[in-house]
C-alpha cells in the first residue's frame, strides 16, 4: 500500500485521492460543470492558507468565486439560509465545500436548498424526500475534507442545528451526490494534535458503530472494518508526529471508509453527542469519543457475534469484549481524550432531558440495542461522570 501516490477511484462517488492534488481543483470545476463556484467553509477556516490557494487557482484557471465562511462549528439552519442567499446573489453555479464535518455539512445543506423554494426542514431524513421532478436540479457539488473525520465527503448528507427546536437533524435528497471528493493528506499537516486526535476519534466511532448496526449489509461492513484497520494503524502516528504525510494519507483513506460505512447505519453515540452538541456546542468528534466507552457497556449483550472482526481489525489476539473495549479505553488514553462529559463542559443535570432527545434521533433506531428513553439517560448519566 503505497499511500503517497495518487488515486482514483470511482466509488462510491468520483473520489481523487494523493499528496498535492488540491491543485486540480480549477479542472475538477470545469469537469462538474462549474464556471463561478461558491466556496463553503467554517468560520475557523476562514483564514487557513489553502482557502486563498483555491481562490487563487480558480480565479487564474478563470472561474470566478465567492468564499461563504459563516458556518459554526455545529451548523445552524439560519446560516444555511444565509448561505442560500449569498448562492443565488451570485448567480453560482456549483458548490465547493470544504473544511470539517461542519464545513462540508454547511455546503451540502446550501445545495441542497440553492436551486429550490422548499425550506431545508422539508428534506429531514426522516421524512419522505421532496418530489424534485419540476425543480432546477442540484447544483455540482464538490466536498474536500480538511480532517480525517467525518468522513462525509462521499454523500450530500448534512447533519444541521435546527435553532428553534435545540436539536440536530439529518438532511438529504437521493439525487444530491457530490460530483467529486478530493482527498489530499497535504492539506490535513496543518491540524494541531488534539484536533486530528478528535476528527480521527470520530471516524473511528463511525466504523465501530457502522459495523455494529445489526442488519446484513456486507459491502458496508467489508468498508467499516478496513476503516477501523486504518484509523487504528495511522492515528497515533498522525496524532504524534504531524508532518507523516503517509500517516495522513492512511487516516483520509480510514475517514473515508468510515463514512461510507454508516450508510447502513449509526448508534446511540451519534444520538447522544447530536444532542449534546446542538445544546452545548461541544465538538461533535471529541463529544462522541467520550460518550464512546459507556455506549460500548450498554451493547455489551449484543455485539458479541461483531467482536472477532473488530478485534482482528485493531490487531488483537484476545477476541473478547473485554480486550476490545479495553484496546479501545486505551487509545482514547493515548489520545489525552478527557473521560468524562463534565470534563468538556457538559453541564451534570442535562441527562433527562438529553435522552428524550436522543430518543428521536435516527441513530438511536439502528443502534444494535434498543434503548428506552430511561436507558438512554442511564447511558448519558455514566458518561457525564463516570466515563470509561
Amino acid at each position: 500500500m503505497n499511500l503517497l501516490e495518487p488515486q482514483d477511484w470511482s466509488f462510491p462517488v468520483p473520489v481523487v485521492y494523493g499528496p498535492g492534488r488540491l491543485r486540480e481543483i480549477a479542472g475538477l470545476c470545469k469537469e462538474a460543470g462549474m464556471s463561478k463556484p461558491l466556496l463553503v467553509t467554517d468560520r475557523g477556516s476562514r483564514e487557513l492558507p489553502f482557502i486563498g490557494s483555491i481562490m487563487q487557482m480558480l480565479n487564474d484557471a478563470g472561474l470566478q468565486c465567492d468564499l461563504y465562511a459563516g458556518i459554526s462549528p455545529n451548523p445552524r439552519d439560519d446560516e444555511i439560509a444565509a448561505g442560500r442567499g449569498l448562492f443565488r446573489q451570485g448567480g453560482h453555479d456549483g458548490i465547493i465545500a470544504i473544511g470539517g464535518g461542519s464545513g462540508m455539512d454547511g455546503g451540502k445543506a446550501i445545495a441542497t436548498v440553492a436551486n429550490n423554494d422548499f425550506d431545508l426542514w422539508d428534506f429531514e431524513f426522516e421524512q419522505t424526500p421532496p418530489n424534485m421532478n419540476d425543480q432546477l436540479p442540484f447544483p455540482p457539488l464538490i466536498c474536500i475534507p480538511t480532517t480525517a473525520g467525518t468522513g462525509a465527503e462521499t454523500e450530500g448528507t448534512a447533519m444541521i442545528t435546527d435553532v428553534e427546536r435545540v436539536m440536530k437533524f439529518c438532511t438529504w435528497h437521493p439525487r444530491l451526490k457530490p460530483a467529486c471528493a478530493l482527498l489530499d493528506p497535504e492539506i490535513t499537516i496543518g491540524l494541531p494534535p488534539n484536533l486530528t486526535a478528535w476528527t480521527g476519534c470520530d471516524a473511528m466511532v463511525h466504523a465501530i458503530e457502522a459495523y455494529c448496526v445489526p442488519t446484513f449489509h456486507p459491502m458496508c461492513d467489508g468498508i467499516a472494518l478496513e476503516g477501523l484497520r486504518l484509523i487504528n494503524t495511522w492515528l497515533p502516528s498522525a496524532v504524534d508526529e504531524p508532518g507523516n504525510l503517509e500517516a495522513r494519507g492512511g487516516m483520509l483513506a480510514g475517514s473515508c471508509l468510515a463514512g461510507i460505512a454508516f450508510l447502513k447505519g449509526l448508534g446511540m453515540v451519534h444520538a447522544i453527542s447530536h444532542m449534546v452538541g446542538a445544546e452545548y456546542d461541544t465538538h461533535h468528534g471529541l463529544t462522541n469519543a467520550v460518550v464512546l466507552p459507556a455506549v460500548l457497556r450498554f451493547n455489551t449483550s449484543s455485539i458479541g457475534d461483531k467482536l472477532p472482526q473488530m478485534a482482528r481489525a485493531m490487531d488483537l489476539e484476545d477476541k473478547s469484549f473485554d480486550a476490545f473495549y479495553a484496546a479501545v479505553c486505551a487509545l482514547l488514553d493515548r489520545l489525552e481524550i478527557p473521560k468524562t462529559l463534565v470534563d468538556i463542559g457538559v453541564p451534570t443535570d442535562c441527562a433527562a432531558a438529553i435522552a428524550a432527545k436522543a430518543i428521536q434521533d435516527s441513530a438511536a433506531a439502528t443502534n444494535p440495542r434498543q434503548a428506552t428513553v430511561a436507558e438512554i439517560q442511564g447511558i448519558v448519566e455514566t458518561a457525564l461522570t463516570e466515563g470509561r
